[in-house]
């Protein structure tokens, strides 16, 4: 056990100014969240809600340590939340009603101001609870990058590209098991309580990036030679991605934001919902080419990619199968050192399903039990260390809010460096993540998958 520091001390004082101080200075920020009717291509329009009359709304561009002033607006009938995703800022303004966050009224307003500390790739979105609704939180329209400009940058680029995925049209359907899933369930279904074998997934009509779909939107224009840093939001309610430039490579300089230790060529790019990867691309293969995701049905049946145009080239854009590549962040990570500092206190996180209800809905559990929102207590300064041991068979993307987690343990490897505020939680996988909370206040941990999260994928733990 250890005190906390000066420095963490003033980090968490400063990292917030009450509106109050500051109702005199204009806002920095205007958000207006109202209806829209937006077109992702033709034939595919959806009424949804955004930010600012845009989906995703515009790149919100803040400085590293320069407070910032804030002024939202909900021209809708419905209270919303915005929540400052991957941002340590106190949880009045986080945007969550777990953590009694400030909502922003129906037909109403709030404004407050905060101080950006962590630099890179952010994102802001709703995070109002959706359950049978799929057109609020993440599956609207309701999403877009902040980009925090950091101290230091990321190396030398000509060109900038910030790039959000998303899929719209989202419907609960029924998906049938395979025969072979059928059995294994008879004995535990003996009763017939189930309407079928099978369970509830959410589908989609059409993925866009940068809220238009592949060939309804402009074309990237980038030169030969250019040294391109993309910076890639995988802002889905649900879906996973991974993606793709052929002819090029991927130099992951940051995950989440946050530099990685040993950056790395990659071919293909795997994101989890709310996951960012910013990358430079070295444009050397001259043509007009596909950026988009690897899965066929996702990129030809779902148009979820956008164009990337050569200078002088106007053949039609391509597409070659890249060579399959698993995604590990290990590749990043730095070298685990000798003396390892050991966590002071050990947090289990035990993943499995809960009871499933009449209609064939899931639930979700942790360490066994479902959320019950009696926070977990904290102490402000200590080191702790997530163990999680996923015992399902689907992947989760878990999220916890006002803090990054570091890498120490994946696939039963040491590791170190790596620093996210979502991590891929791989099907029947174990991970240890460490953390040291340094700001006071109720702190919600969940699966960034919308529906696993209204499900009861969720914790709240408070920092004393």
């Amino acid at each position: 056990m250890r005190d906390v520091t000066r420095r963490e001390f003033l980090y968490a004082s400063l990292a917030v100014n009450v509106a109050a101080q500051h109702r005199s200075r204009p806002a920095d920020i205007h958000l207006t969240i109202d209806s829209l009717s937006h077109e992702v291509a033709p034939g595919f329009v959806y009424k949804t809600t955004a930010y600012n009359g845009m989906a995703p709304a515009r790149v919100l561009r803040l400085r590293q340590g320069l407070p910032v002033t804030v002024e939202i607006s909900n021209r809708t009938s419905l209270d919303e939340y915005v929540h400052w995703h991957g941002l340590d800022v106190p949880p009045s303004i986080d945007g969550t009603e777990e953590e009694a966050s400030m909502v922003v009224p129906a037909n109403g307003h709030i404004r407050y101001s905060f101080t950006p500390h962590q630099a890179g790739a952010r994102w802001i979105h709703s995070h109002a609870m959706a359950h049978g609704h799929l057109d609020r939180g993440v599956y609207s329209g309701q999403y877009g990058i902040v980009y925090v400009e950091p101290k230091e940058n990321l190396g030398s680029y000509d060109r900038e590209f910030f790039l959000a995925a998303h899929e719209w049209g989202a419907e609960l359907r029924w998906v049938q098991q395979s025969e072979e899933e059928q059995e294994d369930e008879e004995d535990e279904n003996s009763a017939g309580t189930l309407p079928a074998s099978g369970g509830w997934e959410v589908q989609y009509d059409v993925g866009s990036i940068n809220g238009k779909a592949l060939g309804a939107g402009e074309p990237l224009q980038v030169k030969e030679g250019d040294r391109v840093l993309f910076h890639i939001l995988n802002a889905s309610a649900t879906a996973t991605q991974r993606f793709a430039l052929p002819g090029h490579r991927f130099k992951v300089l940051a995950l989440d934001g946050n530099i990685v230790p040993n950056p790395q060529y990659v071919e293909i790019l795997e994101l989890g919902a709310g996951e960012r990867v910013s990358a430079v691309v070295e444009m050397t293969n001259p043509g007009v080419w596909i950026l988009g995701a690897v899965r066929g049905s996702d990129r030809v049946d779902g148009r979820m990619g956008i164009v990337v145009e050569y200078a002088g080239r106007s053949n039609a854009p391509r597409w070659i199968d890249p060579s399959f590549q698993p995604w590990d962040y290990a590749i990043f990570a730095g070298q685990r050192p000798q003396l390892e500092l050991p966590p002071e206190q050990l947090i289990p996180m035990v993943i499995d399903r809960g009871a499933t209800g009449r209609d064939g809905m899931e639930s979700w559990t942790i360490n066994g039990n479902p959320y019950d929102g009696v926070p977990k207590r904290l102490r402000c300064g200590l080191r702790y260390r997530f163990i999680f041991d996923n015992r399902s068979d689907e992947d989760h993307p878990v999220h916890f809010h006002r803090y990054s987690f570091e890498l120490t343990r994946l696939h039963g490897r040491s590791i170190s460096g790596i620093w996210k505020d979502v991590v891929m939680l791989k099907r029947y996988a174990r991970m240890e993540l460490d953390f040291i909370p340094i700001s006071r206040g109720l702190a919600l941990f969940h699966c960034h998958q919308q529906m696993h999260m209204d499900a009861g994928f969720k914790k709240l733990f408070e920092v004393v």
